[in-house]
Parts: C-alpha cells; structure tokens; sequence
C-alpha cells in the first residue's frame, strides 16, 4: 500500500508540474491522449493521462480524480495497457484487433473506487509470425493496421514483428549490385507469397511483383513504424538471412552459394539460393542492406534473423554451424554496432532429426549472450527451453502459437498453456525475459492472444477471474451465466478441438478428415462436445457486437461438427451402397453447408468478401487487380502450384463455403452415387483429378465469380439454425 501512494503522489507531483507556465506536455501523453481519442472520442476529455517517473520496468496506475478516470504510466504503451485495464475490468468493453467491430462503452464512465498499480512481469512483449504477414495480413490498409496497432499497445505489445515493405530496401540493394528493376522484380513473388520469399522458401512465384505494389507498401511501412514507435515499441526489423536471387548465383559463380532444400514442393524455378555468411559477400550485403534500410524506415537495432526456416542447413557439421553463427552476427555488428539479433526458435523444435543438443549449442553459443534474443516458437505445446538447455543462456521469450494457416477453428489449449507457462516462469531460468505469440493467422479465437499477453503483467486477478472479466466484457454486464458458459467455454470445449478439423472445409474423403498433405485423427460424433452451448450462449441475449460475433463463432463449429455426422452417414450410405440414403444424405450436407454461409456473412471478419475485395483495392489495373484477387483466392485454398499444401490454410468463411466447399462435396457425393447406380468401385483417383481442375479453375477471378451472401442478423440466424438442426 505504502509504494502505491507513493507512486501516486509522484504523478500528481509530475502532473502538477507540467501544469506551469509554458510546460510541455510529454509526448507520451499526446500518444496516449491520441490513441483514447481513436478508439472511445467521446470519452478522451474525462480521461486524464500522467507520465510518472519509473525504473526499468514499466508501470501504471489508475485511479479517479475529480469525476475523471486518471492513467499514470511511464510511457505511452503501458498508458495504453493501463487504458486497457480500465475499459475491461471497469468498463465491461473489448477493443477488437479488427477495424470492423466497433468500441462499445457504458453511458457513463465507472470511477476507480481505489487506486490499482500495475507492472509489468517481464520487459519483453513479443507478437507476430512471418507468416501472419501471408495469412492475415497481406492486403491490410491503414484502417486495419491503425487499430491492430492499438490493439497491441493495449495488450502490451512492445516487440511487434515488422516486415512491411521490405521488397522497397531489397530493391535498392540489388540495384546497388547493378541489376535492373526488371530482373529484382522478378526475383520477387506476388504478394499473396511474399512472407516466405522474405523466409527464404520459394522465389518469383506469383511474380513478377508490380512497382506499384512496392512504393505503397513502403509508404505504408513508414506509417507502421511510426505509430508503433510513438506508442513505445521497439519493431523488429529484418536483416539478411543469406537468400540471393538466381541472378546473383550466376554472376558469382566461385562465391559460396548453395540450393535451399525443397519446400512446400516447389520446383526448381522457385527454389531459393543461399549464400553462407562465411563469404565475404556477405557481410557486403547485409551492411547495404541495413543501410538502405535505416535510411528508408530508421532503426531501433533490433533485427530479426531467421536462415534456416523449414529449409536444412548447408552443413550439418558442428563446427561449420558454429562458424555461420558467429558470422552472421559479425555481420550484424559490422552494419550496426548497436545490433541485437532476434532468432526464432521454430527451427529447433521443428528438425529434431538435424538440430541435435550438439549442434544447438554449437550455432547458438557462437553468439554473444547478450546480443541474441530467442523466441521459444510453440510453448503451447512444447517447452523448447527444456530440450535447448535454456537457450544455453540467451534471453528468450515464451510464444504460444496455436494458430497455423489463419485456420477457423474453435481451439485454445488453456489447461495446457497455462501450467506450460507458470512452468516456465517458475523454472525457465532468468534468461526468459518475456511472453508473447508466433500465431501464423488470426483465426477467430482473439482472447486466446490476450491471455498470453496478459501474463506479460502482474494483474491483481486469478486465470478464473481473467474468464470472469473475459464473459462480462463480451456481453457487456456481469452475469454469473456468462461466466459460468465461459468457463466451460475456455477450459472444456475449446481445448477438444485444439490439433483437430472440420471436414467441411477438408478434401472430401472417408475417415480422417484431411488435407492433402497431413492426415487427422478421425473424430466421430463430435456434436455432443458443443451440444446445447449454442443455445445457452444465445438465450443470454445482448446487443454487444462482440456478444454477435461470438454466435457467429459458436454456429459456425456446430454446423461444423453436425457436418462430421453428416459425413459418418454418407460414409454409411455408401457402404451399403443405398443410393436414396446417398441422394439424402447429399442434399441434408447441401443444407448444411448453405446455413454455414449465411451465418458466416454476418460477420465481416469471416466472409470471403472482406479478403478479396481487399485484395483488389492495391491494384490500379484491371489485370492487377485479377491477379492480387488471384493470389487471395489462392493462399486459403490451394496455396500453389502443387497439392502439398492445398488447404493448409482453411477456413470456414462466407463465400467460401458456398462457392468453394460446398461443389467440392457435392462432386464427392455426385461421384458415390454414380459409382452405385454404374455397380462400379469409387474411382478416388478420377475424383481427385476432377477436384483439382475445379479448384485451378476457381481461384481465377474471371472463370468463377463468387455470389456473395449477404449479411444478415447473426442473432435471428442463430435461433432459426438452432430450431431448425435442434442444436
């Protein structure tokens, strides 16, 4: 009690100094006071922000003063998290990371009856993937990233993964090396794909990419960078990893250049060329390349680094490895004495063939302690400081993943994550110095994200009362009924669906539900793990847009689950080889998938539309936009030129479902019939060749245009849905 008034009475000592003649007010607070006039504008003026002295560790408080809600912090990103604070525990609101949902607020602000100070358990809060920049974000605007931004500083986020733009500093090394602006566009791949191009996995697909695309994408950048930065964030910025185009490899033919491992099943055209940081060149090139890119978008010294995702090493030898650590970072420092390099771990825990406890230490400890930063990649699921021996002393930071590919599912491992992540705390070591999430796609379970970051804070709240708070904020009042749904919501049904599918939105087949490239446990009758919650759910009643967009979520995986029996009685049908059960069974997966569509439209977040129509906006050409629109469609279906990762990004989306899912299944079930009334086998083989040419058609925007739905009430569909499947 004692620190919390003293704490309190610096920053009304602070806040009455800056009142003086011709004080300045910090601007920590103008940032703070600009981010509360965005989100709640009729609410900033009663709403007073302080910056209070403080130590190392960032800290907040929040009280009332004269009928206005007072935040003292020491920058502008724990102003926001102490806004945050507020707004949730007081206020029963939610600041959505989508553009689209509006902040819904109490007629009134609450007072804080008593003074909360908060601080911060760990000095780095991390978030992003590489990826989600593929799967989540590759047509985002200002409109998407202003709030995404906010949403981050109200979470906590001070380490935010920043790759926008990169293609405009890459553009002017080449041209540094003396290539033509033809021959580096080329080298680039379409946006859709462009996360792994910067990954080193796949070249010029999707390519040539257009000089429009790249000067919007630089302007956009400066723009990102400078709202994280004024809200106390440190971005990560990318440094040279090794990959050089082709162009490059035939004019250096004696420089120590070597053929990536194949990925994702790319032919040669788009395999990568990596140059090992033991060649001289390459230090010549990373120091351009940090150069351009300080002189485009600034520094804050802190690079992300990443060689060897998914893609082998060129040598598995210990002391090889040990070299390109070493060099890589002589590298770094070279460019920027001040360089930290930020490694994600993924690569360790994803090749436990290659990467073993010898040639772990051998590349991390040939870099020094204090000027590499790991990210433990997947702590939801498995403890990467337990099998690196803590990173072997590095400071690292604890990341739940959980999503890949921007999957729809209704999944968060809670009763795993949670001890996953005390365990870590308690004995992690004093090298893990903070928390965040490598999610490859945002999905539609955003509170998962929150959690993890919240446990960046020492919030005066139990894991129970933080789903308390989550129940309220989302329906808007307190109601034990909520919570209680919640609860269960949380820690009962969500975890059953984590590691699993829906068939609906999976290749057509028998068994285990599928995409081409990994098989699934098959999970029979799987209504009963949310069999009534819709409805309980939807008997609460609330105008809260969140409370709307949680029905949408609900339905969307109980049409999913009935869908899977729906798939065991076709499967049944077939075996008995009874056509009128196929012909129902066919028209009931019809209905079914047709309600899906409709319930999905009301949300924009999870509509087909949204994503396409935004695609388009960055072309300024008929056939760019055709192209860009192309490469949507194709990221969440297809993905490339092969099967291998068809439907590895799936998703239950309106749009999607009706025009891309729905003839899948119906040909599946058009081919039994046939195959019945013929007295012939199911010809598999056949159908997926019929398959694949419908899906090659349908991502080209000009031979399949999408009848979109449109939206409707989720709250009306929702009752009808449920009165009309008896959920």
């Amino acid at each position: 009690m004692k620190s919390r008034i003293l704490l309190l009475l610096a920053s009304v000592a602070g806040w009455i100094a800056c009142q003086g003649p011709g004080a300045q007010v910090p601007e920590s607070v103008r940032s703070a006071e600009a981010l509360a006039g965005r989100l709640i504008p009729d609410y900033q003026k009663n709403i007073i922000f302080r910056e209070t002295p403080s130590d190392s560790t960032d800290c907040f408080t929040l009280s009332s003063e004269d009928g206005k809600i007072v935040i003292s912090a020491n920058d502008a990103g724990t102003m926001a998290v102490g806004l945050n604070y507020y707004l949730n525990h007081y206020c029963y609101t939610t600041v959505s990371q989508y553009a689209a949902h509006p902040v819904e607020m109490p007629s009134v602000l609450p007072p804080v009856e008593e003074p909360v100070t908060v601080s911060a358990r760990v000095p780095y809060r991390f978030y992003l993937n590489y990826c989600t920049f593929g799967y989540a974000m590759p047509w985002w605007g200002w409109k998407e990233w202003e709030r995404f931004i906010d949403w981050m500083a109200l979470n906590g986020v001070n380490m935010p993964l920043a790759t926008t733009g990169e293609e405009s500093v890459w553009q002017r090394v080449w041209r540094r090396f003396g290539y033509s602006d033809e021959q580096i566009r080329a080298h680039f791949t379409g946006p859709a794909y462009l996360a792994w191009h910067r990954m080193c996995n796949i070249n010029s697909f999707g390519g040539p990419l257009p000089q429009e695309w790249i000067d919007a994408q630089e302007k956009l950048q400066r723009r990102i960078l400078a709202r994280e930065r004024e809200l106390s964030m440190t971005p990560v910025l990318p440094a040279f990893g090794g990959s050089v185009p082709t162009f490059f490899k035939e004019d250096h033919p004696e420089a120590a250049i070597t053929k990536v491992s194949n990925w994702g099943a790319f032919g040669d055209p788009y395999r990568c060329w990596f140059l090992s940081p033991e060649d001289t060149l390459y230090a010549r090139i990373q120091r351009a390349f940090i150069e351009e890119q300080t002189a485009l978008y600034g520094t804050d010294h802190l690079y992300g680094l990443d060689p060897f995702n998914e893609v082998d090493a060129p040598s598995w030898d210990a002391e090889t490895l040990s070299a390109m650590g070493r060099d890589f970072y002589a590298s770094l420092s070279s460019a920027d004495p001040d360089a930290r390099w930020l490694q994600m771990g993924w690569f360790l825990i994803n090749d436990r063939v290659h990467w073993t406890p010898e040639l772990m230490e051998a590349f991390l400890g040939s870099v020094p302690q204090d000027r590499l930063i790991m990210l433990d990649y997947h702590v939801d699921w498995v403890l990467g400081w337990k099998i690196t021996e803590r990173f072997y002393g590095h400071p690292y930071i604890a990341c739940a993943l959980l999503n890949f590919g921007g999957n729809t599912l209704l999944n968060g491992n809670f009763p795993t994550l949670i001890p996953y992540l005390e365990e870590t705390f308690a004995d992690g070591g004093d090298n893990m110095q903070g928390v965040g999430s490598t999610l490859e796609g945002f999905g539609t379970n955003p509170y998962y994200y929150e959690f993890v970051l919240s446990k960046g804070w020492n919030y005066p709240e139990t894991d129970a009362q933080w789903i308390d708070c989550l129940a309220d904020r989302h329906l808007g009042r307190v109601d034990t009924t909520a919570r209680r749904l919640w609860h269960r919501l949380v820690m009962e049904i969500a975890p059953k669906y984590t590691g699993t599918g829906v068939s609906a939105v999976s290749h057509p087949h028998f068994g285990a539900y599928w995409n081409w490239t990994v098989r699934y446990p098959d999970i029979k009758g799987r209504t009963p793990v949310m069999d009534g919650f819709w409805r309980e759910m939807l008997s609460l009643g609330s105008e809260r847009y969140a409370y709307k967009y949680d029905l949408v979520n609900l339905g969307r995986q109980a049409l999913g689950d009935y869908f899977d029996v729906l798939k065991d009685s076709l499967e049944a049908a077939w075996n008995r080889r009874d056509v009128q059960a196929l012909r129902a069974v066919k028209a009931q997966m019809g209905s079914v998938l047709d309600d899906m569509d409709a319930l999905l439209a009301c949300a924009p977040e999870m509509d087909l539309r949204t994503w396409n129509e935004a695609s388009r906006t960055w072309g300024r050409t008929p056939a760019q936009k055709d192209a860009y629109e192309r490469g949507a469609r194709s990221i969440v279906t297809v993905w490339g030129n092969t099967t291998h990762l068809t439907d590895y990004a799936s998703r239950q989306w309106a749009g999607l479902v009706k025009s891309y899912y729905k003839p899948r299944w119906m040909l599946f079930a058009d081919d039994l019939i046939a195959a019945v009334e013929d007295g012939r086998d199911f010809n598999e083989k056949n159908f997926d060749e019929k398959i694949r040419f419908f899906e090659l058609g349908w991502i080209d925007p000009a031979r399949t245009p999408i009848d979109y739905t449109a939206p409707g009430d989720p709250v009306a569909l929702s009752r009808q849905i449920i009165g009309k499947y008896g959920f």
